[in-house]
Parts: C-alpha cells; structure tokens; sequence
C-alpha cells in the first residue's frame, strides 16, 4: 500500500483517510483556492504502525476502564501511551515513503525532477479521523510542529503526531463525545510552510453576534501563533460579506511579533515604530481575504473558521472548517439609536441588555428605597448591596456611575433586567414619576412608552448547548439570588465559581454583627444555610463554591445595626473579608456552620472559598476555625481563597504549600488594586483594564504555581464573562471559568474554540 497521499489526489470525503483538516485542504486544494502544497501519512498508516509494532493491544489495554473525570490517572495513562508510541520504531518502508514525499515537497517546479531538491520548512499537523466534522469540532487537541526541517525530523514529527491522539485532553473529549478510541485514526499532514509576513484568522460569520452577513478578519505581524497564545492584540476588521466594503477597522498596537529565523525557530522581532499603530494589513488584501472567506463558505455551504497568512503580498489559507456554533435565524433589523423613535433623554454604556418601560423613581438616599414598586425603572447615582431588595422590584435600572464591573452591572445581569450604567447625569435629566423608555441594549434612556423590538438573538445548535458541548475547562456561574439558581442551572453550566453571601444578608435584612450583638448566631447560621441550600440542590453533583462574607463598612449601613459600622476612609480598602472575619471569628463560625450542616445533609457539593487573603496566616486561622465545627480543609470540604491582591499573587507558593483545594480569582479588586483604579469612578472607568498586562501577569503567575501543586484554579470576577479573557485563561491552563449567567453560552463558546486551536501540556 501507499503509505503516503498527496493534496491533489484528496477531497471533502476523504476524511477516513486524511482526516477533517486533510481532506479540507485537499478539498480546497483542487477548486483552486491558495492553499500551501503538501501531502498526507494517512490514517491507515498509523493503524498499520501500531498493528504492525504490536501496540496496539497495549493501547486498548491502559484505556480499558479509565475515568477520565479522575485527573492525575487520566494524565498518567495519557502520558504512558505518548510514550509507548515515540519510543517505538517506524517500519522502515513508511519512513522511507515519508522521506522520499518530503524530499519531492523542495523541487522548484516539475515533481519529476530531483535534481534541484532542497529541503524545505515544513508543518507537521495531526487530522484526527473525528476532527473538523460539522458535528463534532476537536480540532487542536493533538499536535502541530512548525519550522520542521529535514527528512528524519519531519519522520520523528509524524510519529509525535500519532503519540499526540493519546494527550489527556484527546482522550477525554473522545470518553465524553462517545467516540471509541480504535475507530479514531489518526493522518499527519504535511505542509510547506508559509513565511508570514502577517497572519491570522478570519470567520465568515461574526462570532459576537452570530451576523452572517458580515466577516471578521483578526491580524497580527508575522505568525499566527501570537494570536493563538493570546500574547498580542490583533487587529479586528469587519467586513461586509457582499459588497466587501470594510466596515470597521479596530488597530491595536503590536510592538512585537513572531517572525522565523534561518535556523526555523519562532523568534520575537520588535515592529518599527513607525508600523506598530499602523493597520497591520492594508485594505486591498483584507477585501481579498474576504474574498476568498465567501468563496469558501459558498463551496462548503456553510459559514468557516479560516486561517490564513501572507508572504510577499501573497494570501495563503492554511486551514478552514465549520464553524460548528452557527445556527441561521431570521434576524430582525436593529432598531437604531436616531430622534425619529422618539426624544432621546440620556445615554449610557449598555450593562445588562434588554428594553423596559415603566416610571422611573428616583434613589437619591437609603432611605427612599421604599419608594420602588414592582415594574418601576430604578434611578441612581448607584446601587449597593443593600440596595437588591429594590433591584429585586424594578423593570430596569439605569445609574450614574459605573462600569461594566460595578455593582449595578453584575446583579441585573444575573438578575436579566435591562441596565444602563455610567450616564453622569441621570438623576438630574430623569424626574420621578416620569414615563421612559430604557433601551438598554442600545444603552438609550427615551421620553414615553416607546415600541421597540429587540432583535432575536441567534440560537446556537444542539451542539453548543450547556449540556452537549463539552470543554475541558469547566465553564461555571456566579451567583447571588437564590430564587434564579434554577434558571442558572438550566444553562448547563458546570457549577457554581461563587457564591457570595452579601445579597442573602441584604434580603434578610439584618448585619451580621448585629446577629452576632444579640447572640442570634444561629438565625444567622439558618437564614445563610437556607439560601445556600436552594443553589446546591439546584446544581446537585456539581461543585458550588461559597466565599464568606465581604462585608465592606459602607455598604450596609442600610441594614438593621448597620449604622454602627465604623466609618472609614476607604472601605474598599479596609476591615472588610478575611480580616474582619477573623477578628469576629463568630460571623465565621456561623458560616462555615451552615456549610457543615448541608454537607451533613448530603450535600458535599459544597466549597468554602476565603476572601482578600494577603497572609498564610490568615488561612491557617480559617482552617483552625473549620476544624474547630467539624471539617478537616481539603479532606472533607474543598477549600480555597480568593486571589484579589497583589500581594496573594506574590505569595502564592505559600499558600499552596500551606494547603488549598483551588483558588479563585476576583479580578474585580485584583485589577482595581494593580492599576490603583477605583472601578466605580466614571471618570475613569475607561482606564479599568483587566487585559492589562500587569493583571495578565499575575494571573499567568498563579496559574502556573499552582498547576504545579496541583491546585484547581478558577475566575469568579466580571472578567471571565470577557471572551478575551476567556480565551487568554484557557491558553494559561486554568481549570474553569465562572460567568454571568447570560454569558454562559458565549464563554463555553470562546472555550471549545480555544480548546481547538490549543495543544495544552499533556502534563497538566
């Protein structure tokens, strides 16, 4: 047999002989579309390698039985099979064949002729015989090797490429997607590599909103793979998918890229200073990548994840398949934020999407909270946590100040109630009693009752379902309000990243100190037991993770006994979480108490998380605490802290070695506390950044220590509701994501993308 296909003689049925991405280049190969040369080692190469090695009895062997929900046996068997594999040595007649194929890839023009061979860059990707189908995405989970230079390196690559089907994660979307192990195959493809000047990916739909009416190209300087790290921003253009013309244009700075040097190793070089904020591709070529998008989509029937690169002003496409998360509805067109529907009052940025009309009732104190009735559209300069009871009651809420990260923001997000934020002036323009509009979505406030049809939101397949698409990274909810953990629940979502206490204490209506005052420990202890109870049964068999109380001394002045908070300076930066706690280690006791007492009652799902840690010994404390009522940290309960200090971040070794089931990070207060940003100031809400390096950083930082003491890492602040962030937390490893409720879908969406263009460490 031939060990050995060539690009021209495959096509879009090919896929049990070169696998998805095989049999698409071929495919697009032969209708003439630029597509780098090349062949495939098909698939049946690599069955007949480990039939003919006598592996593969020894394959089937370690995968009988395993649970791959048990993490470090699934990475030991996982690892144990690469080995097998790379240890074993490829039958010389296949070597030969690659050899021979590879060689014939330098020929300048005609294949016949041998006499100018030269050996050329190549890239060695792996096309698993399940991988790129339009039902089933998994691409990115084996191996790609890129610069490979040299018959016998490109042989040792292939071979790299069959051990990769075995990686941990390979393994476990094949037990979870109910694809058996020896009917998946796998093809090595082998590609001339293109010297990128600039590269990228390209969809023919755009992912944000599921528009298929408009593509969008992200670009960087030199090769792809500082897109796929996440370590550049690429540029973002937008086009219209029938007339071309280039609708919007996002340039993001790029001073560095990754360029390959004469020896084929990817190298940093410095863009010049006169190009970083300068349109990494110029128009002509993004209207021809365009192009080229809807020419695809149209021979496929359907819309496509593309990557492309250029060399000397020449467009390659290196890669396309479905895009699996598309499913085309009939789109209204959006209504437009113009005088003609009616008198424009005041604008804002957009935190919780929807449309709402009612009377608008205006909070200016505490103490006019009583004035909202169920329906009223609630105005203020902002909300505070003892302000959801009233939150609770309103149609919409439109405020002052804030940010996308503001107190406001995050609860009518969970909550589902249109929220318009940082207007600066809307107590002043809005009167009380007056009849609006809130156009949230477009973050309009109108005068009157005004029709206004939101736009159908596009539905995502079965297969992008919470219960259907599976990630690795566990895709999780925040929560606050007990009576919408049902709804939660139904998006899919794999737990509960955080649960704070802070909402149940409002609605209860009553401070903790003040139980504490009046030795009502105990109806503190219920009053929390009760809500917890609601979200854990709700989320039944999956983790809900609680973090103890927050309790900043201004925001609960409200409360009964709160008026004998202590004023501060700066609350935001002072006795408040573990701190507090500790020294009223009885509003601790009775925390950790409602948590013993469900786990009593069966349910163990539960985890305890410590907030604002800055100190080992404050979890030493906290754990000398749990015992105390009856649970060993770790042992009995999972147990973690929060990450929202720098100083939590530089010492998280130590509390590591300490002992933590998982920690969790709020980058809410760990971006305002890097960048020394007060995240509900207006003024300078713009330069609230969680991207910003300096937070990225410390992120990176801690995920690594800790996957090197095997200890789970999550998100639990706004920022994991970000795509962005989504999707820079997945190439750093991290083990789950919490969301908005109404993001769970996109993150899960962002995820499984990710996941597919990433190899992570087999070793994790």
């Amino acid at each position: 047999m031939s060990y050995v296909v060539w690009f021209k003689d495959l096509n879009k049925n090919s896929i049990a002989v070169a696998g998805g991405k095989g049999a698409n280049l071929g495919e697009m190969f032969n209708n003439n579309f630029p597509i780098p040369g090349g062949f495939c080692v098909s698939a049946q190469t690599y069955k007949e390698f480990i039939e003919r090695t006598g592996i593969k009895s020894k394959i089937e062997e370690m995968l009988k039985g395993l649970n791959v929900d048990d993490t470090e046996t699934l990475q030991k068997v996982a690892k144990t099979i690469q080995d097998l594999i790379q240890r074993t040595e490829v039958p010389e007649e296949i070597a030969e064949e690659i050899r021979d194929s590879y060689e014939l890839l330098g020929v300048s023009k005609k294949a016949e002729d041998l006499v100018n061979a030269k050996e050329v860059f190549v890239a060695v990707r792996s096309s698993a015989t399940a991988e790129d189908l339009p039902s089933a995405s998994f691409a990115g989970q084996q191996a790609t090797f890129l610069n490979v230079k040299g018959k016998d390196q490109v042989v040792a690559a292939v071979r790299a490429c069959w051990a990769s089907l075995y990686t941990a994660r390979a393994v476990y979307y094949r037990e979870k997607n109910n694809f058996e192990h020896s009917k998946v195959l796998i093809c090595a493809v082998i590609q001339r590599m293109v010297n990128s000047d600039q590269s990228g990916i390209m969809f023919t739909i755009n992912p944000s909103n599921n528009n298929d009416q408009e593509t969008v190209i992200e670009a960087v300087f030199g090769l792809g793979e500082a897109i796929v790290g996440g370590e550049v921003n690429p540029d973002t253009y937008i086009i219209d998918k029938k007339s071309r013309e280039i609708k919007s244009i996002k340039v993001k700075k790029q001073e560095w890229g990754l360029f390959r040097d004469e020896n084929g190793n990817n190298i940093k070089k410095d863009i010049p200073k006169t190009q970083q904020e300068h349109q990494v591709v110029p128009d002509s070529l993004i209207k021809e990548l365009a192009r080229l998008g809807r020419k695809i989509e149209e021979h496929y029937g359907r819309p496509q994840d593309i990557e492309w690169a250029i060399e000397n002003n020449q467009v390659y496409i290196v890669q396309a398949r479905a895009v699996t998360t598309f499913k085309q509805e009939i789109v209204e067109e959006k209504s437009t934020s113009t005088e003609d529907q009616g008198k424009i009052l005041i604008k804002g940025e957009t935190a919780s999407r929807g449309v709402y009309s009612g009377k608008v009732r205006l909070v200016k104190e505490i103490s006019e909270l009583n004035k909202i009735e169920k329906g009223d559209v609630l105005v203020t300069a902002m909300t505070t946590p003892d302000m959801v009871p009233a939150m609770q009651k309103a149609g919409a809420i439109v405020t002052n100040e804030g940010g996308m990260t503001c107190h406001a923001a995050i609860v009518s997000r969970e909550m589902g109630t249109p929220c318009i934020v940082g207007t600066e002036h809307a107590t002043e323009v809005l009167k009380d009693g007056q009849l609006v509009t809130v156009n949230a979505t477009q973050g309009i406030v109108y005068s009157g009752k005004i029709e206004i049809k939101e736009p159908l939101q596009p539905q995502t397949t079965s297969a992008c379902s919470g219960e259907s698409m599976v990630t690795a990274t566990e895709i999780k909810v925040i929560m606050d309000l007990p009576n919408v953990a049902e709804r939660a629940a139904k998006t899919g979502a794999d737990g509960v990243g955080l649960i704070r206490l802070e909402i149940m204490i409002a609605n209860a209506g009553i401070h903790p100190a003040e139980y504490i005052r009046q030795n009502k420990d105990e109806d503190y202890k219920n009053m929390l037991k009760e809500g917890i109870g609601q979200i854990a049964k709700a989320f039944m068999h999956k983790s809900v993770w609680v973090r103890c109380s927050d309790i900043r001394t201004d925001e609960y002045r409200n409360l009964k006994g709160g008026e004998q908070e202590p004023n501060e300076t700066d609350p935001m930066i002072g006795w408040h979480a573990v701190r507090r706690l500790l020294d009223e280690p009885r509003i601790l006791k009775a925390e950790l108490k409602a948590v013993k007492e469900l786990h009593d009652e069966g349910l163990k799902n539960v985890g305890v998380m410590i907030p604002f840690v800055i100190r080992t010994e404050e979890l030493r404390k906290c754990k000398d605490i749990m015992r105390e009522i009856g649970l060993e940290p770790c042992k009995d309960i999972d147990f973690g802290v929060m990450v929202e200090t720098p100083a939590a971040c530089w010492i998280i070794e130590d509390l590591c070695k300490e002992g933590i089931s998982f920690v969790s990070f709020g980058t809410n207060d760990l971006t305002q506390l890097t960048l020394g940003i007060d995240r509900n100031n207006q003024r300078i809400s713009k330069l609230f950044d969680e991207m910003h390096p300096a937070v990225l950083g410390e992120l990176a930082k801690v995920i690594k220590t800790c996957r090197r003491y095997k200890v789970k890492t999550s998100i639990c602040g706004q920022a994991g509701s970000r795509p962005d962030m989504a999707e820079f937390l997945v190439h750093q490893g991290v083990d789950s994501i919490s969301a908005n409720v109404d993001a769970v879908d996109e993150i899960r969406r962002v995820v499984a993308k990710t996941e597919r263009k990433l190899l992570l460490d087999a070793e994790r």
